[in-house]
């Protein structure tokens, strides 16, 4: 593998909503630099990004890939990142590792709510960009209104940097606006265009726009504007100084365009791109942690690298993707885990071109690379000099806001099951898995329903594992409103020794959250301090099933206030049981009922389904905290009883047309409306029958 100069190298990252076109724009990329032979196709086997099973069924997507090419003596590294709400999890990982992006904006659908979102990302981090209108051959393609959406929804400065000749089916030609020289395309599929002479139809739209893009990039620095006035004209090293840096300020924001899938329009995209967007030896020194210490590490620093991420890969074993930001990592040789503490075995390193491995001696600083069978390195793990152990920030995901519990098909695949599942955990940060204690089921956590199918698809095709799946279990509990006295007496005798324990106790309720309490309140020696710990024992046990739908009973408290031993026949034992009797007698007398979690809610919507999700909330049992304006969307908050929104990410795409997201978290546990209570307590107590028999 040829080596390159930091300077020779962009990390590109190719970002937008679903269907907007990244992954053809990859293929054309590949296609027209080399490096692939074919023009491949989303949904077909030809393509190289979009390798997956899963995403070759889908037709779109699922998750990040990696390839690389080389465009007039520079390498590319081209990160193409998934835009669907259901499998976005590997963007903002991708956005830590790449220099600059390009987004990619249908011509047809323009700006959509996750182009919103990645953008937002790319302002965090402020990563320079460029807009790729593509789609211009589409038939409903309309430039004016996407980029006025644009333009309102980002609030930035657009430069076009060239024109097209036409939109729709007429679309033939590119005038690049820099030098007003004319690229007409063959739909072939090639992607080089032949200049020619300017249609006459637009020479008017191109002088005047080709006067605005000087005017716009003169303004990015006084000195150019004093000779944007005198000469009325940038030179092409004053006009390429001048982008450069409004590029990287974040003040102009180029759009180019052209179509992607018939490769139109592809050369021109990525002469801009290399010119104008930074390579890594421009970027700023990338912020991390030593000890306590605020450091930073840039390419001459000592070895640093960030996993951004892990593929499970059932033959090869785990693969896992790195960005060096300094020193290098040479195949055969050990690496420090700064962000586990732990020594890592370094074998063959390689480079990835979709799911093709090429292999590689050495990554340096500003590359990306990919090493298999690391033990115990994760995604977001650093690497790092072993003396250094600088760590870099952690990647925020996506949290989960779709839960189903599994069941396996044959009994003992229990474990087969969780093997299985730890290892997609491993290559998907926003799956989340865990055993509730309460109900005993298997729950699996993710970014929606279409996500959680595909997860099911992995486990069956990678380690042919099967399950049934099931609707979550609501942990319902169980608790007292009222409060009595009560004894609890037992006593045994079998001719020998006897079993003997009395206890007398005050049950009563406890706020919300209080959980349990026990006083123990004996005087006089009434019951042997020995004995004491006992009672509270058993009262605890019978509290893990409760009265009225076997469900644990929370925010209770007992006071042990009485009672009686006998010197010979007593033991802990009588007494757990006399304590446990008294707890199950009197709880019917303190008003048991059923109480229920509450999840804390924040909904992202456009501004004009307010109302909807607001009506929504408040039929699904909710209570409105407050709406917080944000741009032109809204942020409901609200606190919504676990039951009614165990679909939620369903309903939600189908009020706002996939327009609208939420995050949720447990909040708090309420009391069950009465009028539904009847119906979750003779449920509760048909499963328990039913498990009796089994």
């Amino acid at each position: 593998m040829k080596h390159y100069k930091l300077q020779d190298i962009r990390n590109i990252g190719l970002v937008g909503h679903g269907g907007s076109g990244k992954t053809s724009l990859a293929e054309a990329i590949l296609y027209f630099s080399g490096a692939s032979d074919r023009l491949g196709k989303v949904g077909d086997v030809s393509s190289i990004m979009d390798f997956d099973p899963d995403e070759i069924k889908c037709g779109h997507s699922i998750d990040a890939s990696v390839a690389f090419c080389e465009v007039n003596a520079t390498k590319l590294n081209l990160v193409d990142t998934p835009g669907s709400s259901n499998f976005i999890s590997d963007t903002p990982a991708c956005l830590r590792v790449v220099d600059g992006l390009i987004f990619v904006v249908g011509a047809d659908e323009g700006v959509q709510f996750y182009t919103e979102k990645i953008w937002n990302w790319a302002d965090q981090l402020n990563l320079p960009r460029i807009i790729f209108l593509n789609k211009l051959d589409h038939d409903r393609a309309n430039v004016a209104p996407v980029l006025e959406a644009i333009k309102k929804k980002f609030n930035k400065n657009l430069v076009f940097i060239q024109l097209p000749d036409a939109t729709g089916p007429d679309f033939s030609g590119i005038v690049d606006l820099i030098d007003n020289h004319y690229f007409s395309y063959d739909k072939d599929g090639k992607g080089s265009g032949k200049t020619g002479e300017t249609p006459s139809a637009i020479k008017d739209e191109m002088e005047l726009s080709h006067a605005e893009l000087m005017e716009a990039v003169a303004e990015v620095d006084d000195d150019l504007i004093e000779i944007y006035l005198e000469h009325g004209e940038l030179t092409e090293e004053e006009f390429s100084k001048g982008l450069k840096e409004g590029i990287r300020k974040g003040l102009l924001i180029p759009v180019v365009c052209g179509s992607a899938l018939h490769n139109m329009g592809t050369d021109l995209l990525l002469k801009t791109a290399i010119k104008y967007l930074p390579s890594p030896d421009m970027r700023a020194p990338e912020p991390a942690k030593q000890g306590d210490a605020e450091v930073s590490r840039s390419a001459d620093d000592p070895t640093s690298g960030l996993v951004f991420k892990t593929i499970a890969d059932p033959y090869a074993g785990k693969l896992t993707l790195f960005r060096m930001f300094s020193g290098s990592l040479k195949g055969d040789s050990a690496i420090h885990n700064a962000t586990q503490d732990a020594n890592e075995r370094v074998g063959q390193l390689y480079m990835l071109q979709g799911k093709k491995q090429v292999k590689v001696s050495e990554i340096s600083a500003g590359d990306i690379g990919t090493v298999a069978k690391l033990k115990v390195t994760v995604t977001g793990d650093t690497f790092s000099d072993a003396e250094e152990k600088v760590v870099f920030p952690p990647i925020a995901f996506p949290s989960p806001v779709f839960s189903r519990a599994l069941v396996p098909k044959t009994r003992g695949d229990e474990e087969k099951i969780s093997s299985a599942l730890h290892r997609l955990l491993e290559e998907d940060p926003t799956l989340k898995m865990e055993r509730n204690a309460q109900t005993g089921q298997l729950l699996i956590s993710g970014l929606g329903q279409v996500h959680f199918d595909v997860t099911l698809e992995r486990l069956k095709r990678r380690f042919g594992v099967e399950v049934d799946v099931k609707i979550p279990k609501v942990p319902y509990r169980e608790t007292i409103k009222g409060s009595t006295k009560v004894q609890g007496k037992y006593k045994k005798q079998t001719g020998g020794k006897g079993q003997f324990g009395d206890t007398w106790i005050e049950i009563s309720s406890l706020k919300r959250g209080e959980g349990y309490i026990f006083e123990d309140k004996i005087v006089g020696g009434a019951i042997p301090k020995t004995y004491i710990p006992a009672v509270d024992k058993g009262i605890q046990e019978a509290m893990t099933s409760g009265i009225i739908a076997h469900y644990p009973m929370v925010d209770v408290k007992v006071r042990l206030y009485d009672g009686s031993y006998h010197n010979v026949d007593s033991s802990e034992m009588a007494f757990k049981i006399a304590g446990s009797l008294g707890f199950k007698k009197g709880i019917m007398d303190c008003k048991p009922i059923l109480i229920e979690p509450v999840m804390s809610m924040e909904i992202v919507v456009p501004s004009d389904h307010v109302g909807d999700i607001m009506g929504d909330i408040n039929a699904k049992r909710g209570k409105i905290q407050g709406v917080d304006p944000a741009d032109d969307t809204q942020v409901i908050r609200a606190h919504v009883p676990m039951a009614e929104v165990l679909n939620y990410a369903a309903d939600l795409t189908s009020l706002t047309g996939g327009r609208g997201m939420f995050v949720m978290e447990f909040d708090h546990y309420a009391d069950v409306p009465e009028h539904l209570m009847q119906k979750i307590i003779d449920e509760a107590n048909k499963d328990f029958e039913e498990k009796k028999k089994e």
